[in-house]
């Protein structure tokens, strides 16, 4: 997965480069930048010195010492104001100019923090909203493993109307299995299906419930041998999803990095008809194709999935979908709000 949100001590990152929140003298302060140079030692501090300080939304690259990185990138942020001077350019710039020196120096991963949003004052939501656009639009034209490295809950924060917007959504969604006995889901279940609910009381209770929750089949012809039923089988996923590409016009790197997935993973897919992708890996593709929730679902069931409103990532896909918001870095934000896995690989 191109950009990845992970909750880790960036000192520890096993990156090329760590994006450093430096002040403009670039001779340590507080918050990360303290933490970064105790971990580096005193060496690091010794580099710095040499390069006379750097100017708000730049930045500037030393090696990693003690680090167990290659490379630490120190970028000045801005302190936030109101948000009418310029910071959230100065802010953009700083995500931009690490990138580019980590690009010069031959860097495949890197890792930043979030960048001004700690003493700077910066708001953490908006912060995170920079940092979002900023990486994202670069590896649509690069190739980079990038991570914003969150320390704690709370160095992180989303809209807080967004937040409480896909709550509410859960809360109207959401089925509780742990909480719902047995018994209400199978009356559920039987008052929807049948005129008289299905009584609970037999020992056979578990397997009516799985009979009930169970797809409906689809219809078709008996075959005759079973050589006549394996050529019945439909296109697998892999087939769906390159058709999907071609008929959208689409090329396929435009596609794997909309979808922020790694082009090894995506040569495996193409090169291999009957590939088995994760969950993740195929909401990922039909995020990236902009497919509809019924042509999601469909993409799904060829990989042997279905969304459930039982399950919290579902259904916060389902309320990006639904709104016509496909950008999967945006999801992402969310998911992690949530606690929930990640779209991508």
């Amino acid at each position: 997965m191109p950009l990845q949100i992970v909750r880790n001590d960036i000192t520890k990152m096993k990156v090329d480069a760590i994006v450093n929140a430096a002040n403009e003298s670039l001779l340590g302060g507080g918050g990360v930048d303290g933490c970064i140079h105790r971990a580096a030692g005193p060496e690091l501090l010794t580099e710095c010195e040499t390069l006379h300080g750097c100017k708000t939304g730049s930045a500037k690259i030393t090696k990693g010492y003690k680090l167990p990185c290659k490379y630490v990138i120190h970028a000045v942020g801005p302190r936030w104001y109101d948000g009418r001077h310029g910071e959230r350019e100065l802010l953009t710039s700083c995500y931009r100019t690490s990138l580019m020196l980590a690009k010069e120096y031959g860097c495949e991963s890197a890792a930043f923090p979030l960048i001004s949003s700690g003493i700077f004052g910066y708001p953490k939501d908006q912060a995170l909203k920079v940092a979002i656009d900023t990486i994202s639009s670069f590896l649509l034209e690069n190739e980079m493993t990038v991570y914003i490295v969150i320390f704690d809950r709370k160095a992180y924060q989303i809209s807080g109307k967004l937040f409480a917007d896909i709550a509410s959504y859960i809360d109207d969604r959401y089925v509780d299995e742990h909480t719902d006995n047995r018994s209400e889901r199978l009356r559920r279940m039987s008052a929807f299906r049948m005129e008289e609910p299905m009584p609970c009381e037999s020992p056979v209770c578990d397997e009516a419930i799985e009979k009930l929750t169970a797809p409906m089949a689809v219809s078709s012809e008996k075959a005759a041998t079973l050589d006549d039923a394996l050529g019945q089988i439909d296109e697998s996923f892999s087939e769906m999803l390159l058709r999907k590409i071609d008929e959208r016009g689409m090329t396929d790197a435009q596609c794997y990095k909309k979808a922020n997935i790694d082009r090894k993973l995506f040569s495996k897919i193409r090169s291999d008809k009957s590939y088995k992708p994760s969950k993740p890996t195929v909401i990922a593709f039909a995020i990236a194709l902009e497919l509809p929730l019924v042509e999601m679902k469909d993409m799904l069931m060829k990989a042997g999935f279905a969304l459930s409103h039982s399950n919290k990532f579902d259904i916060i896909v389902e309320y990006f979908v639904e709104r016509g918001n496909y950008n999967v870095f945006e999801i992402n934000e969310a998911l992690f709000a949530f606690d929930q896995s990640l779209i991508g690989a």
